[in-house]
């Protein structure tokens, strides 16, 4: 899985306008199931495959996470408080409350969609991209990350249990099976990392498609099942521009209070940056295997608010970026307050 690492080099700047292919191949992975979806033995077929292609994710996941980097990453203790603190509390009071101040009516699965996109951790890959290109704290960014993703393999499913119950339907089975696919592969890798770290570290680019591929299969298999169910019945083009509103306020009251917890915490312009776009930013490639195992046939509805933000955080974080990159700030004492970020687009220039 690309974007969960324990290490990363300082990330090369995008090119703006030239969109991911990866991203292209997320959305022509839905248009093939929306077109040829698998059913049958075959749908069985492929949630066997599903499952093992979840269980790979987050043993090469483990195999990767370095846990001496980790550990070393803990003297930011602020900034990764603040980063969780907005990813497993923040976010999820947003969620409940986007149910009652929803402008636009959604379908329950959507809204529950939504909820569960802010139960998801945040992301690495992208936000370390993003953080370096912005001028801030890289190392500080990977930490916040990996940190977010580790505590995500627990209380994900137990905030999923708690508030999306109905439809996870979690029992003790469900639990264990949980910990079966995600917690027991990723303790694995991190196992036998002493042998076989080095191995997959020279192989990084060969274990890549394996990585995204495992995703594409996750979706698809998902969304064939969603299209058996109707999806795009419920996801009608009204819900669906409900849906864009909802992403973008929560992206925007995200950075807002991220930006806010940085500059009450004293955290300098480049730790605030890392804080911005780590507390702000979701993780695909932990959410969609997540919502697979815990959802089972209702995932594809479930991780569409999901993929959604996915696009949405990264075009957006790559304008701040750029803009912040250009216009460094001042000292954390001489800043502005929080509310200039509703008008330049940047953090507080104390951040």
């Amino acid at each position: 899985m690309t974007e969960l690492r324990g290490g990363a080099a300082p990330p090369r700047r995008a090119r703006p306008g030239r969109p991911d292919p990866y991203l292209l191949a997320l959305a022509g992975t839905v248009g093939l199931a929306a077109l040829l979806p698998v059913s049958g033995a075959s749908a069985r077929v492929a949630a066997t495959a599903c499952d093992i292609a979840v269980a790979l994710l987050f043993f090469l996941y483990g195999a990767r996470l370095s846990t001496r980097e980790t550990l070393a990453g803990l003297r930011h203790l602020r900034l990764h408080g603040l980063v969780l603190a907005v990813t497993f509390a923040f976010f999820p009071l947003l969620g409940l409350a986007t149910a009652l101040l929803t402008p636009v009516p959604l379908t329950d699965s959507l809204q529950a969609g939504v909820l569960f996109l802010c139960l998801v951790p945040s992301t690495v890959q992208s936000s370390v991209a993003l953080t370096g290109a912005a001028g801030g704290d890289v190392p500080a960014a990977i930490c916040a990350g990996t940190y977010s993703s580790l505590a995500g393999l627990l209380l994900t499913p137990l905030l999923v249990a708690g508030l999306l119950g109905s439809h996870a339907g979690l029992s003790a089975d469900g639990l264990l099976r949980i910990g079966l696919q995600l917690l027991a592969p990723f303790l694995l890798g991190q196992l036998l990392r002493p042998w076989i770290g080095g191995l997959v570290a020279r192989h990084k680019r060969v274990l890549t498609p394996v990585d995204r591929g495992s995703i594409l299969l996750v979706v698809y298999t998902a969304f064939s099942a969603a299209v058996a169910q109707g999806i795009w019945h419920q996801a009608t083009p009204f819900a669906l521009l409900g849906l864009v509103v909802v992403l973008l306020a929560l992206l925007a009251a995200t950075l807002a209070a991220t930006g806010l917890g940085a500059r009450l915490l004293g955290l300098d312009r480049p730790a605030a940056i890392a804080a911005m776009l780590c507390g702000s930013q979701k993780s695909l490639a932990n959410g969609l295997p997540m919502a697979t195992v815990l959802f089972g046939p209702e995932a594809g509805l479930m991780v569409l608010p999901l993929m959604a933000y996915h696009q949405l955080q990264l075009v957006v974080g790559t304008v701040l970026a750029g803009r912040w990159s250009r216009s460094p700030g001042p000292a954390p004492a001489d800043g502005p307050p929080p509310a200039e970020l509703s008008r330049t687009g940047g953090p507080p220039a104390h951040a």
